[in-house]
């Protein structure tokens, strides 16, 4: 096993905070990632939701927090409390979301917006709570649950959709402010594909499966990940021209090439 960075000691040594975390992927996540002997803090809406993903982590490693995500002050108070139960929040899992499936139509500019301030404002309010402790190590990991809905939207997915896809442009926005002056704060989007879960198919993919995925990104610091975008298992490449991947071959000597993520 490849020695630890001072980066990776500071990271396992903090608290990850999985957002959603009482049911489906969240809780997968949670789950798998105190397997892996990491502090966990689940936000949750549910307090029966966030107990259920307590009995199923490894004892000790779970903390159950009553949060809802798209309230920025009930978020702030839920980081400075865990800051001062816990210790610092060292890894972020913005996961938390909700997929009303309604047409246009039947939406209202008030529940349009509800599912906005979930999906998109869930992110600002976590991120800005946990740069807190991070900002003054200068060391962190973020990864934000992505989709791929707002570039071929469903019907019905009009709120979801837009407030993905928003969240998505946000990791790079990050990335863009931040990275030049906190290149240890590595922020990356993933996106774990179709699951069996209750805002999924009856026949996706297991979360537990793809939270293997997902905890082996949330563990990886490296800081060449600002920005990158992972879909399941593996990189998506950002697409370059013609011209530009010959530069990369002839001149750079680089054939860039996806990297994986390996399930534990």
């Amino acid at each position: 096993m490849p020695q630890l960075t001072h980066a990776d000691q500071v990271l396992r040594n903090g608290v990850a905070v999985v957002t959603g975390a009482g049911a489906g992927l969240g809780r997968a996540l949670a789950v798998e990632l105190s397997r892996r002997s990491i502090r966990v803090c689940g936000f949750g809406r549910r307090a029966a939701a966030l107990e259920e993903t307590a009995r199923l982590a490894e004892k000790g490693r779970f903390i159950a927090k009553v949060v809802d995500v798209s309230d920025d002050g009930a978020v702030s108070s839920a980081f400075k409390e865990l800051r001062s139960e816990a210790g610092d929040v060292t890894i972020l899992i913005n996961n938390a979301a909700v997929y009303p499936r309604r047409d246009f139509l039947q939406e209202t500019p008030a529940s349009f917006m509800k599912s906005v301030q979930v999906n998109l404002g869930g992110v600002v309010a976590c991120t800005h709570a946990a740069m807190e402790a991070m900002l003054q190590t200068g060391i962190g990991r973020i990864v934000n649950v992505g989709s791929f809905a707002d570039l071929a939207p469903l019907p019905c997915s009009a709120a979801y959709s837009v407030s993905k896809g928003a969240a998505r442009i946000l990791t790079r926005a990050l990335v863009a402010d931040l990275s030049d002056r906190f290149p240890d704060i590595v922020i990356s989007t993933w996106m774990p594909g179709i699951l069996a879960t209750e805002m999924g198919l009856p026949d996706g993919l297991d979360p537990a499966i793809a939270a293997q995925w997902g905890a082996s990104l949330a563990l990886w610091h490296d800081r060449s990940l600002n920005g990158a975008v992972f879909e399941r298992d593996h990189e998506v490449m950002e697409h370059r021209s013609l011209k530009g991947r010959i530069k990369d071959r002839i001149l750079l000597r680089r054939n860039p090439t996806p990297r994986l993520l390996v399930s534990n």
